[in-house]
This record gives structure tokens, C-alpha cells and sequence, in this order.
């Protein structure tokens, strides 16, 4: 059944995709304001539609299993719904000068461990072998969401809760060491079917 079929629109438009869409539209917003002058109210906002956004990732999964709504778009969306949203904060939040110094290697690690799982997640479905999400990997995720929080508040934060940069830096260097580690994962499967590839 095509997807233009009622069926088709109904997956295309349930609420878990619904979800994702608007995780997908939040990061283009997140970025405009991070652009904005550095007012505080600006960050703010920004840090609301960011935890917002964050927030939806938790949720699109729970309502799908809920009401059965798992569908192939959604499968496709979601992870890379998760990835735009940290990577566009990590390139701004180093723009801004947030994230700076040898904090650089740990956004660095983050974004070509994304890169290297991209190409690989690719590779192996046309193999047909699927690499199940492990729990280490939602904790990344989660460590990731958290640290970019932290460090879209920044200054703003500062005056609240003295030290939440600092928080949000070491928060990124567990979540960049969980990003190897998961990684390494990913490599290995991949290596191990490539191999298998090589042998026949």
C-alpha cells in the first residue's frame, strides 16, 4: 500500500512521528535564538524549546509501543531527529564560545562517533543486519540531551546556579567517553560483517 493511501497517511501522521516532526522543527528554532543577541531571556527560551524538544524523544518511543504505532518512517526519523538537535547546539554552542579550549575534542568525539555510526547503521542494512540500540547508548543519548541543556543555559544559568558551564562540560566529556565506548560497538559489527564480506 502506498503511502498516499488513508493507511499510509494515518502511519505518516501518528502521534509518535508527530513527535519526532516536531523535534525535527525545533532545531532550526533552538539555532535561530542561539544566534540571537545574548540576552538572557533569549537563552531561556531557547533552552525551553531544547528541553522540550529532548522531552519528545522519551515520549515518541512510549506512545509507539503503547498503542502499537511503530512504523518504518518513524524508525528512520527518530534517530535522526536525536542527532541534528545535538549536533546543531554542539556547533553553536562552540560558535558562542561556550564550548571552547580542549573542551573542543570532547564535542569533536560526539559528532564523527555520529558520523562513523551513520555510515555504518547504512552499510549494515544493506546487508540486511539490524544493531539493536543498547542501554549504554540511551544513557549517551540522554548524557548528551542533559550537557547540551546545561550548556544552552550558560551564562543565564550562571546567575542561578553558579557553575552550570562547568556542570555542563563534564557532563559532556562522560557522554563523549559513552560515545567511544558505544561506538566501538558499532565498529565491531560492522568490521565483523565486513570481514564476513571480504571471506565470501
Amino acid at each position: 500500500m502506498n503511502a498516499a493511501s488513508p493507511l499510509g497517511r494515518s502511519k505518516a501522521l501518528n502521534l509518535p512521528n508527530l513527535l519526532t516532526y516536531a523535534r525535527l522543527a525545533a532545531v532550526p528554532t533552538v539555532v535561530a535564538l542561539l544566534f540571537w543577541p545574548k540576552d538572557d531571556w533569549v537563552r531561556w527560551i531557547a533552552l525551553v524549546i531544547f528541553v522540550a524538544a529532548s522531552v519528545t524523544d522519551y515520549f515518541d518511543g512510549y506512545f509507539a509501543r503503547l498503542y502499537a504505532q511503530q512504523s518504518a518512517l518513524g524508525r528512520m526519523l527518530d534517530p535522526i531527529a536525536d542527532k541534528l538537535l545535538v549536533a546543531a547546539c554542539l556547533l553553536m554552542l562552540v560558535a558562542d564560545g561556550i564550548i571552547e579550549g580542549y573542551h573542543l575534542w570532547a564535542a569533536i568525539v560526539i559528532l564523527c562517533r555520529e558520523i562513523l555510526v551513520s555510515g555504518l547503521r547504512e552499510f549494515l542494512a544493506e546487508l540486511k543486519v539490524g544493531v539493536p540500540v543498547s542501554r549504554i547508548a540511551k544513557w549517551k543519548t540522554v548524557l548528551q540531551l542533559i550537557a547540551v541543556g546545561f550548556l544552552i543555559a550558560g551564562p543565564a544559568g550562571e546567575a542561578i546556579l553558579p557553575g552550570t558551564t562547568a556542570v555542563g562540560l563534564i557532563l559532556l566529556w562522560i557522554a563523549a567517553a559513552l560515545t567511544i565506548y558505544t561506538g566501538w560497538d558499532y565498529l565491531k559489527a560492522g568490521l565483523e560483517h565486513i570481514v564476513e564480506e571480504g571471506g565470501r
